[in-house]
């Protein structure tokens, strides 16, 4: 379980954040909380490999970590707690700092790896809930 005091230092040490699961529908979530995370001064790399090479809010779509062409400091995962794991995979070996997994994405062994592998860990938590919650 994350303090308020991790939370705020992921969310305020953290500039560029990729959404993975990111979607160019206006009616998802993961595009709403991209939105909202630019809105409050996020750069947002949206990835997803069945909207590569497409634009998700003015930014190009990327269909993997791998690919995302500038350093990320928090990856945001909208996938479901199963597919959590290969996403946490590639945020370990592209360097982020910390990842997030949105509510209800509970994913405990890909967060030890993640943790064993230095980044910060957030689970079943969203940013969109937090920011104004913890005054950010």
């Amino acid at each position: 379980m994350n303090s308020d005091a991790e939370i705020r230092e992921i969310l305020t040490g953290s500039r560029v954040i990729a959404v993975v699961g990111a979607s160019p529908r206006p009616e998802r979530d993961s595009h709403d909380v991209m939105r909202y995370l630019q809105e409050r001064g996020y750069r947002t790399i949206p990835v997803n490999p069945h909207a590569q090479d497409e634009e998700i809010l003015g930014e190009t779509v990327y269909p993997s970590l791998a690919d995302v062409p500038t350093a990320i400091d928090l990856v945001d995962i909208f996938r479901n707690s199963e597919a959590a794991g290969n996403a946490i995979d590639q945020a370990i070996e592209v360097g982020a700092k910390a990842v997030w997994m949105q509510l209800g994405v509970i994913n405990p062994s890909a967060a030890s790896r993640a943790e064993r592998a230095g980044l910060r860990v957030v689970m079943d938590r969203c940013p969109r809930i937090e920011i104004p919650r913890l005054g950010l």
